[in-house]
């Protein structure tokens, strides 16, 4: 009795003691392992912090960039990718930032570009949030075999010839998005927020060349996958701690 106790009680704490171990490593001694890595490489960047890496500095600027208006003149590039310019700035074109535990590398060399999507196979995508796979999946998702295969399946529907078939939607499209506008104009001339029509226009180039109908036909589609779309972004640029959706 007493050694089947024992043994349960060893059990137990080797199971414990691997799990910590796990956890260890996980939010730790890998990624300064990595960190060591990418400076060996001539790779510059921030220090490896606890779990948040960069998120909570990139989620910071995003939102004081977004809060600023923007004038037609503006830099665009620091208004979406404040972040990125600022790391450009500090540590030249060729970085590294970290998303919790995880480093991403930033190359900006048309080379190394080409070398990286040539291979595929060696050049793994990122494992992603969860949750942000109910979004985003598919092709954008796949690896190896099942990409490879996904790819030569759509690629027909890229063809030149296909392509110029669905110009009449495109034109009918825009015309339509143009004659919104013509009608909001007063003398000639209006001032508007584009960026609402160019949405628009998206979906309804998907629905009217994909699904034949317009995008007001499924308008609460596209409302509800817009919805999905900032529910998204804002789970990723979170923390993820696995497990912890299920708490």
């Amino acid at each position: 009795m007493k050694l089947s106790s024992v043994a349960i009680s060893f059990g137990f704490l080797t199971v414990l003691i691997s799990c910590v171990w796990r956890l260890l490593n996980w939010v730790w001694l890998r990624p300064k392992r990595l960190e060591r890595c990418l400076r060996e490489q001539g790779l510059a960047g921030n220090s490896y912090r606890l779990l948040q890496g960069d998120s909570k500095e990139m989620s910071r600027m995003m939102k004081e960039a977004y809060s600023r208006p923007i004038s037609l003149s503006d830099d665009i590039v620091q208004r979406v990718l404040p972040f990125h310019c600022h790391f450009i700035k500090k540590y030249g074109k060729n970085f590294f930032t970290w998303v919790g535990p995880s480093p991403r590398v930033n190359i900006m060399e048309p080379e190394l570009m080409r070398d990286v999507l040539l291979k595929s196979n060696i050049f793994q995508k990122t494992p992603s949030h969860p949750l942000v796979k109910l979004l985003v999946s598919g092709l954008v998702a796949l690896e190896g075999e099942q990409w490879a295969k996904r790819r030569k399946i759509i690629n027909p529907a890229f063809h030149p010839e296909k392509l110029k078939n669905m110009l009449s939607a495109f034109h009918l499209s825009c015309s339509d998005m143009v004659n919104k506008w013509k009608k909001l104009s007063v003398e000639g001339s209006c001032e508007l927020d584009v960026w609402p029509y160019l949405e628009n226009l998206t979906g309804d180039v998907i629905s009217r060349t994909a699904f034949g109908s317009s995008y007001e036909e499924g308008i609460r589609i596209f409302q509800l996958q817009k919805e999905q779309t900032y529910l998204a972004i804002k789970v990723a640029m979170s923390v993820y701690i696995p497990g912890w959706r299920y708490a």
